[in-house]
Parts: C-alpha cells; sequence; structure tokens
C-alpha cells in the first residue's frame, strides 16, 4: 500500500477471549486466582531458598532465577489483562504495547534458555557427581545465568524492534489477549515474510535449542541411572533430578 493509506498509531484494541460480560468477569475472576497463586507460590520459593543454607546450590540458584522469571512474566501480562476485563475501552498505548512485547518475549527465551542450563547442572550431578561441584562453581553458575538473561533480552530487542517498524494502516485490532508477536505483525500493510523468517529463526535458537538440550540431557541421565545396579543409588539418582522434572512439567 502507499504512504498515505499509512497511519501513526497511537493504540491497540485488545479483542480478548471474550465480549460477554459474565464471561468476562468469570475469566477476571479465574486469573486473578491464577496470578495471585503463581506469585505467591514463587515468591516463597525465593524466600525459602534465601533463608535456608542448605539450599545455596547451583540448583536452587538457578530455581531462584526461574521463579523470578515466572512471577516477571505473569506480571508483564495479567495486570493489564484483568483491567481489559472490567472496561469496556480495552485500548493499550503503542509504546505499552511495544513494552509489553518486549518483556514478554524477553522472559519467555530466558525461561527456555534456563531450564536447559538446569538440565545440564542436572546432567553434571548424575553423570559425573565426583566432579560436580568442580565443574558447577559460583563463577560459571553466575555466567550460566547471565547468559540466559541477556540472550533472551537481546532476542526480545530485536525483534520488538524489527516488529514496531512496520507500518500500520487503519487496522488497529489486535485478536489476542496481549501484544503477542504475530499478532501485531499481522496489523502490518506491507510484506511481512522477513519478520516471519526472523521470528521462525529466534524461535529455533530460543525454544527449540534449548528443547532438544533438556531431552538430550535427560536420555543421557535415563541411561547413566538405568547402569546404577543397586536400587538406593537409583532412587538417589532419581530424587536429584525430581526438582528440575517438577518444574519442567508445570
Amino acid at each position: 500500500m502507499g504512504a498515505d493509506n499509512q497511519t501513526w498509531v497511537r493504540e491497540f484494541i485488545l479483542l480478548g477471549l471474550s465480549s460477554d460480560w459474565d464471561a468476562q468477569v468469570a475469566l477476571f475472576i479465574l486469573f486473578l486466582v491464577m496470578y495471585l497463586v503463581t506469585v505467591l507460590g514463587n515468591v516463597l520459593i525465593v524466600l525459602l531458598i534465601r533463608l535456608d543454607s542448605r539450599l545455596h546450590t547451583p540448583m536452587y540458584f538457578f530455581l531462584t532465577n526461574l521463579s523470578l522469571v515466572d512471577v516477571s512474566y505473569a506480571t508483564s501480562i495479567v495486570p493489564q489483562m484483568l483491567v481489559h476485563f472490567l472496561a469496556e475501552h480495552k485500548g493499550i498505548p503503542y509504546v505499552s504495547c511495544a513494552a509489553q512485547l518486549f518483556f514478554s518475549l524477553g522472559l519467555g527465551g530466558i525461561e527456555f534458555v534456563l531450564l536447559a542450563v538446569m538440565a545440564y547442572d542436572r546432567y553434571v550431578a548424575v553423570c559425573d557427581p565426583l566432579r560436580y561441584s568442580v565443574i558447577m562453581h559460583g563463577g560459571l553458575c553466575a555466567r550460566l545465568a547471565i547468559t540466559s538473561w541477556v540472550s533472551g533480552s537481546v532476542n526480545s530487542l530485536v525483534q520488538t524492534t524489527i516488529t514496531f517498524q512496520l507500518p500500520v494502516c487503519t487496522n488497529k485490532y489486535i485478536d489476542h489477549i496481549s501484544c503477542e508477536i504475530l499478532a501485531v505483525v499481522r496489523l502490518a500493510c506491507v510484506d511481512t515474510s522477513s519478520n516471519k523468517i526472523s521470528i521462525m529463526v529466534s524461535s529455533i535458537v530460543l525454544l527449540m535449542t534449548p528443547f532438544c538440550l533438556v531431552l538430550l540431557s535427560y536420555i543421557r541421565i535415563l541411561s547413566t541411572i538405568l547402569k546404577i545396579q543397586s536400587t538406593e543409588g537409583r532412587k538417589k539418582a532419581f530424587h536429584t533430578c525430581a526438582s528440575h522434572l517438577s518444574v519442567n512439567l508445570l
């Protein structure tokens, strides 16, 4: 389309999950309860880890980071969504939409990388227990955590920048509960194939790669556990991975 049809969008309208008032009230209550449980649960995890010196280990250091990410991710989306459930006008300013996309996309990427880091930690604990304290020393743990935060943030900054450089014409309605990247890209009035390729590449790097690393780590862990002769030894090895498995399942 020509430049005359392009407009500067001051805000977007989020269509949400339902236009029925009763359904929106029910969804407000449901998501409010889920949000409070998420925040309270993760805050308690962080406090417990900080107060109990026995939990000052690499695994719980990464779990602390993951809990902070979970709280931040929920906070980047849910409060705005709760307001929109009860508001007649469901607009979100342009800048707020960009900020929401940046934080939600970045925190999502950080979480996936952290899960891969935690899988590596459990791999070392089970497959090379005698050298665990030497390999997973404080310096390495700090670098792995920083790498997780930086990689997710940089990817989000790049994706958010190129997404909000796209010209938007008259359509400002986002068919989603939040400023999700593909929903925003669909509003552009130009060819977005390069953006979709960029999204696919970043998804492979920050989503599929960590997933494959987690899967590979647990294949190696399972193989090592099956070689353990004693029942007590197997139980101890499974217990070593229990917390990380729980996190992945949740």
